[in-house]
């Protein structure tokens, strides 16, 4: 007689409707920050474009205000053109924890305000490379891209660099966050959490 199958039961997945998931996604980035040896915060973020076309990159969170994920990019980019239609979706995957989170809602820009203040706390590098990267546009060469930084930093020589006006953030406003968990068997545990009203409703999901 064979074995019958055992699935495990994990504490972990024990959510119900009364589990915030803005906080259970800080629990898991925390843990993430812990184990994970490169950029725990990388993630996932798709867009598509006026035909329907989808497409992907990696970026990093940079941070979790009020509710909503936050990231930062050129505004003449690609990504942005997408962004203008005001929908995104976000993914996160923990090798280490054999975790992912998926993330789907509008999207908005950040104020110039915290735009501002985030470009601040960039190494200087980082904000003369803001200043002379066309972002997402042809690129003769490597020397061309050498000689925009060079004439940046030539230019602020000495002085504070200001963020440029074609660079800021964005903000995705959650409707609906899902938790996945690896299980042996491929009987992963997932959890979606769809906004109602000013709370969240849950619900388990087949794997």
């Amino acid at each position: 007689m064979k074995d019958s199958l055992v699935i495990p039961q994990n504490p972990v997945t024990k959510m119900d409707a009364s589990t915030d998931p803005i906080s259970q996604f800080q629990t898991w980035m925390a843990e993430a920050a812990a184990s994970e040896p490169n950029d725990p915060n990388a993630m996932s973020v798709a867009t598509v474009d006026a035909t329907g076309q989808p497409s992907v990159r990696i970026l990093l969170l940079k941070g979790v205000e009020n509710g909503a994920f936050q990231f930062f990019t050129n505004y003449e980019s690609r990504k942005a053109n997408e962004l203008a239609n005001g929908k995104a979706a976000l993914c996160f995957h923990w090798k280490t924890l054999r975790r992912q989170v998926r993330v789907v809602g509008p999207v908005e820009k950040v104020s110039a305000a915290a735009s501002d203040a985030y470009f601040e706390q960039r190494e200087r590098g980082s904000q003369l490379g803001a200043h002379a990267s066309q972002q997402s546009r042809p690129l003769e060469s490597r020397d061309v891209l050498v000689q925009a930084v060079s004439a940046v930093e030539a230019r602020y020589n000495g002085q504070k660099v200001p963020r440029p006006a074609n660079w800021g953030g964005y903000q995705v406003i959650p409707t609906e966050i899902e938790f996945w968990l690896d299980q042996p068997f491929r009987l992963h545990d997932r959890f979606r959490f769809t906004r109602s009203g000013n709370g969240w409703q849950v619900q388990r999901l087949f794997p």
